[in-house]
């Protein structure tokens, strides 16, 4: 077994924990509304949701509350190997990641403090069994769960600020994937879990008008880490070939990238909300992916694979129009650049630009409000050459062609006081 074949797999471990910004291993889930509306949210103050897309516009969203989001993932994927016509067909998955907000403060005050808890990350993937990179990956599922408590405060009238603490509380891998072996595979199960790990969330909100809202916000990068307790099993090995499989436990860290996003809110009327959110993620720490083992594998204790990722935008536009007192529509979409080169796509993010279409809706009744949110994604045809990985030397992935659809629909259930 190469080591980098096993490191290729264990690349994904960490990748259910980063931020919140489509593209490479990221899906923005964060907000029921913000959903329907393409993502955007950084020059809004919608709802609590404002805690993750900018702390500083929650102390201008006028109702206290608690918010309460879930989303359906479902996704087809394909891949047809390279000098082939056979094409394979992902087994079907679904994963459930939710959003939680809470704030609090005075009616009539200057400052919101509020609790959120979402998991913007969340994967699952099983490949058809025996197809042509089942030594690179055949299964992974990542989960994850984000904690911050947040503040935010409103300086004047049209200026507020916040910040949050951003915790990563929970992250978790299983990942799988068969070793070739002279007359038979093998078969080896990586699990593990992140350490907990600090970051922060900051935001600035100005609206000098009713008309017109701007935000700017940053999250910090996080070290995601697997601190040597990674648990590694193999099994189907024969026993001529064990003394070559000794690991038992592995260690990794994976650069989360900071994000630094800028929004802008236009408001016709009193009844027309348009925003535009615009995505810098600093991909390009992300340089290579280096696991430390226990005991070695063919002779070896640390491997390095290539990244090399690059610094991507994001790309998003919505709107929404209250149609009654209790009745708004959503519509929305996004363009997403990938931050993975040619040559350097991998079985578990086989990623490229991503298209989105959203919708939503929210009826409101008393106290109480529900929301609605669908979106479509396809992720572009993505072929990799076996020249392509010759060149850059990442001959532990395999050249094909991945295609990815993506449908996502979200429901959400608020409560103001």
């Amino acid at each position: 077994m190469k080591l980098k074949s096993l490191l290729l797999v264990s690349g994904a471990l960490l990748a259910g924990t980063g931020s919140a910004v489509a593209g490479g291993y990221q899906v923005t889930l964060a907000g029921i509304k913000n959903n329907g509306m393409g993502g955007v949210g950084v020059g809004l103050s919608l709802d609590q949701a404002a805690m993750f897309y900018n702390p500083g516009a929650l102390a201008m969203v006028r109702e206290r509350g608690v918010q309460l989001g879930g989303n359906v993932t479902l996704a087809r994927n394909a891949f047809v190997a390279e000098g082939s016509n056979i094409q394979r067909e992902l087994r079907n998955s679904v994963v459930t990641p939710f959003s939680l907000y809470a704030s609090f403060g005075p009616a009539e005050g200057k400052f919101r403090a509020g609790l959120a808890v979402y998991t913007p990350f969340g994967s699952k993937l099983g490949y058809a069994n025996g197809w042509e990179g089942r030594t690179s990956l055949t299964d992974i599922d990542l989960k994850s769960v984000f904690v911050q408590p947040t503040f935010s405060y409103a300086i004047t009238d049209e200026l507020s600020v916040g910040a949050g603490l951003v915790v990563l509380a929970y992250g978790a891998v299983n990942l799988q994937r068969d070793i070739a072996l002279p007359d038979s595979y093998g078969h080896i199960e990586l699990d593990g879990k992140a350490k907990t790990k600090l970051g922060f969330n900051a935001g600035i909100y100005y609206k000098p008008s009713d008309k017109l809202s701007i935000g700017i916000s940053h999250r910090s990068k996080i070290d995601a880490v697997v601190d040597n307790d990674g648990d590694v099993t193999f099994t189907n090995i024969p026993e001529s070939f064990r003394s070559r499989f000794q690991a038992t436990k592995f260690g990794a860290t994976l650069p989360l990238p900071a994000t630094t996003s800028v929004g802008i809110g236009v408001m016709p009327n009193e009844n027309l909300t348009i925003g535009f959110d615009v995505n810098f993620v600093q991909w390009s720490k992300y340089r290579e992916l280096r696991f430390d083992f226990d005991q070695p594998i063919n002779g070896q204790n640390t491997s390095v694979s290539k990244r090399n990722y690059e610094d991507a935008l994001t790309f998003r536009l919505g709107g929404q129009y209250k149609l009654t007192s209790g009745l708004t529509v959503r519509a929305g979409g996004s363009y997403d650049m990938t931050p993975v080169p040619d040559g350097y796509v991998t079985p578990e993010t086989p990623d490229n630009d991503r298209i989105s279409g959203t919708v939503g809706a929210s009826y409101a009744f008393g106290k109480f409000s529900l929301d609605l949110s669908g979106q479509f994604i396809r992720i572009q045809k993505r072929t990799e050459t076996q020249a392509d990985l010759i060149n850059n030397g990442t001959t532990d992935r395999v050249a094909g062609t991945y295609k990815t659809n993506i449908v996502i629909p979200g429901l959400g259930l608020n409560y103001a006081f």
